[in-house]
């Protein structure tokens, strides 16, 4: 039996299309298997394709890359409100609640922006041999959350310019490694990038849940709760972060490229 179900996709972290980071958001009409949306994922071919089914009083969220099913992911979140408050399953007004392998999640309006309430994930220092090697860098320091590597390097024109070995990446037991340095750019206190072609995304264009590692690094560093990230892609992405406890606040705008329907089986 085919079933006609609404796919969006949308540019998160940017207020104008084709920049940002693209997601897939996929309204779901029942629950369906993972082998399912693996499926979707990679014929949508994007970094992340989101999955909403409604739970009590929120929705269940599933994130996929075009080759595995991850356990956070902030931009196809951002997204997934959008496009809750955009096609009006919920009021404009509304916090949205999702359900995920990362526990709750919670997005809200707030002024020009859509906030995200994420866990925060300090990196712990840690030795990787080979790892600052692979990517080219000198590295000031070492670190790993709960699911990436983070190198610290020292210059913003090192970071932009560095040209990291995939293939070598690809075997660590992580699931990314970001690479952050402090901005020298006007109005952006922190600058980043992200690899992680273990889940097939060989460089993600702006990676929200790398801000929960980021965000309390260098608030520690920088002194201060609130700071403006940029991500280095060539898409480029820009996230307002906030350090809140044990919690992170993302900020960010997000714009709809395209909405189909389609006859699924």
């Amino acid at each position: 039996m085919t079933q006609l179900l609404t796919m969006l996709q949308i540019d998160a972290f940017t207020a104008v299309p084709f920049a940002g980071n693209p997601a897939g958001v996929c309204f779901l009409d029942h629950e369906r298997p993972g082998s399912w949306m693996q499926s979707v994922a990679a014929e949508m071919n994007l970094s992340e394709t989101a999955f909403l089914l409604p739970e009590g009083d929120g929705y269940r969220l599933r994130w996929f890359t075009p080759a595995a099913e991850v356990r956070l992911c902030g931009h196809a979140t951002l997204a997934s409100a959008h496009a809750l408050w955009e096609t009006r399953h919920l009021t404009s007004n509304a916090i949205a609640r999702f359900y995920t392998l990362s526990g709750l999640l919670t997005a809200q309006r707030s002024a020009d922006r859509i906030e995200l309430n994420f866990p925060a994930r300090p990196p712990q220092p840690i030795e990787v041999p080979g790892l600052a090697d692979a990517l080219g860098v000198t590295a000031l320091g070492l670190y790993k959350d709960a699911d990436d590597y983070m190198v610290e390097v020292a210059t913003e024109a090192e970071l932009r310019s560095l040209a990291p070995n995939l293939a070598t990446i690809k075997e660590l037991p992580v699931r990314g490694v970001i690479i952050t340095t402090r901005s020298t750019t006007e109005g952006f206190d922190f600058i980043s990038r992200f690899f992680a072609p273990q889940v097939g995304v060989n460089e993600d264009p702006v990676t929200g849940s790398a801000h929960c590692c980021l965000t309390p690094f260098w608030a520690g560093k920088l002194n201060k709760n609130e700071l403006t990230a940029y991500q280095a892609s060539a898409r480029g992405g820009v996230i307002q972060v906030r350090l809140e406890g044990d919690r992170v606040v993302l900020g960010g705008q997000a714009i709809t490229v395209f909405s189909a329907q389609w006859f699924a089986t």
